[in-house]
């Protein structure tokens, strides 16, 4: 009865937030109606509920989840500072001879902007109006603008400083000091945002490397569908001005990152120098006015609140889960998979990936990555490993029609002549280079494992 329970927890939960219900209030609410019911029917101890303040509490105090509104603060300023537009500008007129430069402006544009805010949703819409028009203006086939966009705004998923690599280094932690107390280890080790970081870096700079590959070729063998920009009057830039465009945010990302991986800084305090940074920024770009500020401020405000309110209601969600036991029928369900620990893999990357339709990454890595977690982290796959593949697979899902979210971002930006179908069409390609970056970290997981085994190794 408790199965059936646990099962109908996760089902009742899809449902509702398929019908439209916020996330957040969704899986709290489902989980204390389950509750009541569970309570009713025998089937759930409701000392379980007890344990409910003390993780607020945790939630409260735990200083690297400090960081999250303040990186947010940080990406909401870059995008407000207009700073994207000019970079796009200046790298499209410098590599307007090369076939596909402006496809590979974008790429560049995207990869930079996706390590500087770290927030999907807003790099896709800001890159979608930004640099879509222009593409089109300069006669780019549709399939391939879109893809490119589309893709180049999921980076930030992957590049570090990535919100999503913050969220997934801590639940990740939490679930390896789980896996070792249950093998016995009582003293067990974690993990930092700093290590997960570092073994995203090599994985999401391959992933841009192979992006931009793709277009070089399609500009070759497809020359149409990739025109060199024509030059207009009074729009030259030269490679000095470039490289002053360039030097505010590169050094604003090797502050940010550099400070965490080489241990000057926590997560917290480096978000306050990318925070700091980014107005700067804006300030130099005659951007930051008390206007922009109180709007910045109001977005950050919103973005942090959703976020938080989600990790409450998915701490809940993930209790009464465990209420009913569904952590231990998981448990079994993978231990006795086929194919042991390669099996178990498959099937909880292949589950993420799907849930990656209905469920926003934070729903994603607070309300599944702390059942699954621990029983993979048992069979001994190494947690760095691990964090860098749900990243990637979950980027790989929000950029795969008919439902991924990358995809509804940028169509709600894209001009009406642009059909949904050229979209789909465009990103496939991306989506292929995806799952080759996935066969490459499981053959050799040393891509995500090697930089954090380097630059933390003990003396």
């Amino acid at each position: 009865m408790a199965g059936l329970m646990s099962l109908g927890l996760f089902v009742a939960a899809g449902l509702s937030l398929l019908a439209g219900f916020p996330v957040a209030f969704t899986l709290a609410g489902v989980a204390l109606v389950f509750a009541l019911l569970g309570m009713l029917t025998g089937t759930f101890d409701p000392s379980f509920l007890g344990a409910f303040p003390s993780r607020i509490f945790g939630i409260m105090s735990n200083e690297t989840l400090i960081a999250v509104p303040v990186f947010v603060f940080m990406g909401v300023m870059l995008e407000r500072s207009k700073l994207a537009d000019q970079l796009l500008q200046a790298l499209a007129q410098l590599m307007r001879r090369i076939p596909g430069g402006l496809g590979l402006a974008v790429m560049v544009v995207g990869a930079l902007m996706a390590a500087s805010t770290g927030i999907v949703g807003a790099t896709v819409v800001t890159m979608g109006l930004l640099s879509l028009p222009t593409m089109l203006k300069n006669k780019y086939d549709p399939s391939i603008a879109t893809g490119s966009i589309c893709a180049a705004g999921t980076l930030g998923q992957i590049i570090p400083p990535s919100i999503v690599l913050i969220l997934l280094a801590d639940v990740l932690s939490n679930a390896y000091q789980q896996a070792q107390l249950q093998l016995g280890i009582f003293s067990p080790e974690t993990i930092s945002v700093g290590e997960l970081f570092a073994g995203a870096l090599l994985p999401g700079l391959s992933l841009v490397g192979l992006y931009m590959l793709y277009l070089i070729v399609m500009a070759i063998i497809r020359p149409r569908s990739m025109p060199v920009v024509e030059r207009e009057s009074g729009d030259g830039i030269s490679l000095l001005n470039l490289m002053g465009l360039l030097a505010g945010p590169l050094l604003l990302i090797a502050a940010v990152l550099g400070s965490i991986l080489l241990g000057l800084a926590t997560p917290t305090e480096a978000a306050a120098v990318g925070a700091t940074g980014a107005m700067l920024l804006a300030l130099k770009q005659r951007q930051l006015s008390m206007e922009t500020l109180r709007s910045v401020v109001y977005q950050s405000t919103r973005v942090s609140a959703m976020v938080f309110m989600i990790l409450i209601g998915a701490s809940l969600f993930s209790l009464v889960f465990r209420g009913f036991g569904g952590d231990e029928y998981v448990q079994s369900l993978l231990a006795n998979l086929p194919g042991g620990e390669i099996g178990a893999m498959l099937a909880v990357m292949l589950v993420l990936f799907l849930l990656g339709f209905i469920l926003d990454f934070i729903e994603i890595t607070y309300v599944v990555i702390p059942i699954v977690g621990p029983v993979l982290l048992a069979m001994g796959i190494n947690p760095v490993w691990l964090g860098v593949m749900i990243a990637i697979n979950l980027q790989t899902s929000f950029l795969t029609p008919p439902f991924g979210f990358s995809l509804f971002y940028l169509r709600g930006v894209t001009p009406a002549e642009i059909e949904t179908s050229a979209i789909y069409r465009g990103v496939i390609p991306f989506i292929a280079i995806q799952l080759l970056m996935l066969g490459l970290l499981s053959l050799w997981p040393a891509l995500a494992t090697w930089l954090p085994a380097v630059i933390y190794a003990g003396p």
